[in-house]
Parts: structure tokens; sequence; C-alpha cells
């Protein structure tokens, strides 16, 4: 049986990428920070749970890095692991470069100092293009990041380029562009509005405050994407792919998605606050995923539509629920 390592096992991606890892038959662990509050949240929507071998680990402490590689004997090694809320990475730009950027190379140098057969797969992102250099991004358009958060990113991207020529590890960046999920953290803008679309519909909430909403990115399914991860790790080399839909859409086209999935008008309902825009805005993420469909055979099954009203759906429920427990308090 294989077995596969997963860093940010607790987040949207990791629990999918679990999800699919078990359904192919791996032993699959999960390194998991130690936390106050529940962050197993996930993995108790998709049922996997009690399926998953969780080591507790951090990405600033190489010891519990190699400690966690060594228990789980893993063959393939996923780093889904960052601070990965943009906004947030102004507010914390330190923490974000020891997590997002640095974080790489300590995982990097556990499994080379344990086991340098192993494969590793880097969540590598569209944000390190930033101020885009080309219409239309590509494996081969330079980058130019635009928040601290892209900064770490593109450090750790480029370690993971470095040591499979350093060290002919199997190493492989997906550069993912957005991808979203009823997993999708609350403070993510996509989820901000399905959920705000639900609460909105149900009567628990009234307006939603937004920045700019006509900015422009490539939103696809995180279910579809940690698909091309796996695949990555069954190539004979190592490489870098752009993992997108090739369409993009308005923040305003999502919100009205959204809102007319539940009946209700949009512009009725949201309000254009100033504090949410970012220092540096990223105005268009567009990608060009045709490297991985041709190489690795993948292609997104999940459109935009679909996308919305499946996270729509989850939140009316979610909602719903909530609403009927303070019901019942009452």
């Amino acid at each position: 049986m294989k077995s596969a390592l997963i860093t940010g096992i607790t987040g949207q991606d990791g629990a999918y990428l679990a999800q699919l890892l078990l359904n192919k038959g791996y032993e699959v662990y999960g390194v998991i920070a130690r936390r106050s509050t529940d962050t197993l949240w996930r993995l108790n929507y998709l049922g996997i749970k009690e399926q998953v071998n969780l080591i507790e680990g951090d990405m600033s402490d190489l010891s519990s890095l190699i400690r966690a590689v060594q228990i789980s004997n893993a063959s393939e090694v996923y780093n889904l692991a960052a601070q990965s809320f943009v906004g947030t990475s102004w507010e914390q730009p330190i923490l974000t470069a020891n997590v997002t950027g640095v974080g790489v190379v300590n995982l990097l140098e556990a499994i080379r100092l344990t086991d340098p057969t192993i494969r590793y797969y880097q969540a590598s992102t569209s944000e390190m293009f930033g101020l885009v250099q080309e219409p239309i991004q590509s494996e081969t358009t330079p980058f130019y990041p635009r928040s601290p958060y892209g900064v770490a990113k593109l450090y750790g991207h480029w370690i993971t380029v470095n040591y499979r020529e350093s060290f002919n590890m199997h190493t492989s960046s997906g550069i993912l562009f957005n991808h979203e999920s009823p997993l999708r953290g609350i403070e993510f803008v996509t989820r901000k509005v399905t959920d705000a679309a639900a609460r909105i519909k149900l009567g628990v909430q009234d307006k939603l405050h937004l920045g700019n909403i006509d900015a422009k990115r490539d939103w696809g399914f995180a279910g579809d994407y940690v698909e091309a991860m796996w695949l990555m790790l069954q190539q004979d080399q190592g490489d870098d792919y752009v993992v997108a839909t090739g369409k993009t859409t308005t923040v305003r086209d999502m919100c009205e998605i959204a809102f007319k999935h539940v009946g209700l008008n949009y512009i009725d309902h949201i309000v254009i606050d100033p504090q949410f825009y970012r220092p540096a805005e990223v105005d268009l993420l567009l990608g060009n995923p045709t490297k991985a469909m041709k190489q690795l055979n993948w292609e997104p099954k999940t459109n935009l539509e679909q996308l919305i009203t499946m996270m729509v759906d989850a939140d009316m429920k979610r909602v719903k629920g909530e609403v009927q427990i303070l019901a019942e308090v009452q």
C-alpha cells in the first residue's frame, strides 16, 4: 500500500486530496499544528476524519517535519500548508514568510535528509503572477507578486525548482489559480458571497460589504484541482504546471450567480466598502492550463455556475441548521 503525507490536511485542498488518495487506496498521513479551536471540521464534512493518521508538527520546526516524514514512511509528500489568506499577509508578513516561504525549504530538507527519492508536490499559486505581465498566464509568464503572500509563495516555488535541479529530486509545483468549494474558509471572497446570499435569503443578514467587485479571477473547483496534484507525482519527472479553467469572471458576475440562485438581485444587497480594497490590487488572473491538459491528461470538470450553486446550497443548509439551533435555544 502506498503512503502519502499531506501538510495542510485540515484545509480545503488537504481535505479533498486526502479523500482522493483514500479512494485510490493510499494510507494517508497529515501534519497538523496544535490549535485550541477545532480544525478538523473539513475532514468531518467529507466523512474521512477517522481514516487519516494525524501527526503533530509545524512548518517552522524542521525536527517535527523529519519526524512526520519518518513516521508516515511516505512515498509522496504534498505541501499544502501556508498562511494562505492574502489580506492577512500584509498584517502578518513575517509569519507569512516563515510558514509559506521558509516552511517549504524546511520540508524539502526533511525529505532530502530522510529519503530523497520521495516525490514532492508544492502548492504554488497564481498570486505569484500578481501584476500580470501577459494577458493569459502560463508556466513561462514572468512573476510579479503583489502581496507578502505572493512573495513568500514565489520563494517556495523557486526553492522547489532548485531542489529538483540541485539534488535530482522529483519535485513538482502546481501553479493553481483560484479554486473554491463548500469547504472554503469564510474569509475568502467566494465563500463570503455564497454565505451572505444564504443568510440574506433566510433573513439573518441584511447587506454584504465587498471591495473591488470588478477584479477578475479564474475560478475552479478544488475537488477537480487536487486530481492534478496527484497526477503530477505520477509522472516520470518533476515539473511545473498551471492548473486553471482558462476562463475569467469578475467578482460582480460571481455575486450575480450566487444571489440569483436564491432568487435575489445582488445589486440590492451589496455595499462597496473601501476597507476591503487591497493595498496593491491584482486586477486580472487568467490561466492557460494547456500543459496540464496535454501532459497530465487533466481537465476541469466543474464550471463556475455549478461551483457557485454548489457552495450556495451548502451554505443554505448550514445557515438553516444554525437558525434552527438558535430557535431551539430561545
